[in-house]
This record gives structure tokens, sequence and C-alpha cells, in this order.
């Protein structure tokens, strides 16, 4: 039987993202920033694939093994009280059943959403076919109702991100592959790579469902993205960068200059770590 705190959990998901203003879910990598952007106010938050790639000494793109995702995601969505949703990359594994069985390990981890993208990672630019990728939205769908938990299917096309065929095409293109992955079941359709604010407003009024954009430089700010029709935004590895760059910094004035107070300039105490870790 399905845990019915976690499928309020999935079910307030599906639900800040339908409603406004836009979900701000930001992207965490383990359990401590996880915990961090809880206590800043997060309503949500999703894993970072790439993140976590990071902590394990690896570049993103499925070089983790799903085992070692779901471990990542176990680990945080355990100790948040709030909705979880799982980067999965492609899903790990070539076919639908293969997806289904991620979803369901998904589910099993605690996780409460499940991003799925369409490009192959085997063949670097290139794309599922629209219906291969609309049998593996799918094939989550229904792994979810098998599961009782009606985890949100955040279903991403790289067409944008990658410039898949000619420039002419693109937009067009990836209104298609996003209103048939909506069709298929999923509940967010994520359209990284845009950060234009016309052709964002443009994808709003031409998808069937809510858009997921994704945080890059010159991106047009929340408030912003909100006025638009945007329902989701998500920043991908951008805290972990932040928090990565935070560390350069502070270790080259330590290293190169002798100096400390960068490495104490906005960070939590030792006390306030501590206390957030041993939680409530």
């Amino acid at each position: 039987m399905a845990d019915s705190v976690q499928i309020e959990k999935a079910n307030r998901l599906q639900a800040l993202i339908d409603e406004t203003p836009i979900l701000v879910l930001p992207n965490a990598w383990d359990v401590g920033s996880a915990l961090v952007l809880q206590e800043a106010g997060a309503k949500a938050v999703a894993t970072a694939s790439a993140g976590i790639a990071y902590t394990l000494g690896r570049p993103d793109g499925e070089v983790v093994s799903r085992d070692e995702m779901l471990e990542a995601v176990g680990r945080i969505a355990r100790r948040l009280t709030i909705p979880v949703s799982a980067d999965m990359e492609t899903g790990f594994g070539d076919t639908p059943q293969d997806v289904a069985e991620t979803t369901r390990l998904t589910i099993e981890a605690g996780a409460v959403g499940i991003n799925l993208e369409d490009s192959r990672k085997d063949q670097r630019g290139v794309l599922r076919d629209t219906d291969d990728m609309v049998a593996r939205v799918s094939a989550a769908r229904d792994a979810a109702a098998d599961a009782g938990v009606p985890i949100v299917i955040n279903a991403r096309t790289d067409v944008l991100l990658l410039g898949v065929g000619e420039a002419a095409d693109r937009f067009g293109h990836a209104v298609a592959r996003t209103n048939a992955y909506r069709e298929a079941g999923a509940g967010s359709l994520f359209v990284p790579g845009v950060r234009d604010a016309e052709i964002i407003g443009n994808l709003v009024g031409a998808i069937d469902g809510p858009l997921n954009i994704l945080a890059s430089p010159g991106c047009p700010d929340v408030s912003e993205l909100d006025k638009l029709g945007v329902a989701r935004l998500t920043v991908g590895p951008g805290l972990a960068h932040a928090a990565l760059g935070a560390v350069r910094r502070s270790a080259q004035a330590l290293l190169n200059e002798g100096r400390l107070g960068p490495m104490f300039e906005d960070a939590p105490t030792f006390p306030e770590m501590m206390a957030l870790m041993k939680g409530p």
C-alpha cells in the first residue's frame, strides 16, 4: 500500500506547479544542501544530477549509476519534510520498461517527482524519436499508477538546449514534443536552453501544460518569469556551481593571500549546521 504522506507530497508538488505564482524549485546535490534549501523557505526541492555526480568525482550524463543516483535521492528525500523531485536523466535504460523500473525505484526512494530527458546519452546531440519518448513517459506514468503514488513527471526536451535541427524549426519542434509528452502523462514540461523573454512567453502560449524553465545567465528574473506564465523554475547545477565558486574564492584568498575572511562571509556557523543536521 502506498504511503499516504508520499501521496500527499506528490499531490502537493503538482498543485504547486499548477497554481500561481511560479514555483521556484531549487536543486540540491546532497542532504546538507537540501536541508539548507528547505530552511531557506523552498516549498519543494529537486535534485541536480550534475551536482550529485560532482560529489562522486564524475561528470554529468548518466556516468553515475542508477543505484548511486537513487542512494543520493533517497538520503535527501528521507530527511526533508517538503516534496523532492529526482533528476533521473534519461531514465537509465534503453527501453520503456527500464524507465518504468527507474520510476518505481525513484518512488521507493521517497521522491514524488521525476525528471526524464529525451536526449540520447549514447549519441551526443541526438534526441530519441518522439514516439519512443512518449512510450517512456507513458511507462513512467503506468509505473506510478501501479505504485499508487501520483509522481510528477517532468518531461524534458533538449531541442533548444542542443540546437537540434534547423533554427527556424526548433520552436515548433520543441512545442510538438512537449505537447506529445503532456498527452502521455507528464505533469510538467521542461524546455531548457531558452532565456529570451519573448520566446519564453510564446512557449507558455503554445505548450498545453505547465512550463519549466532552467535558470541560466541572462534569463529573466523570477518576477518576470511569473508574469510570462512560467509555472516552474529550476536551477540545475547552478547552486552547486555557486557553492564551488565560494570554495574557490575562499581557497584562493587563503592560499594566495593569507586572508581568512572570505571563508566565513555569509557562511552558516558550525552550531547552525549542527542544529540543522539534528533536525527538530
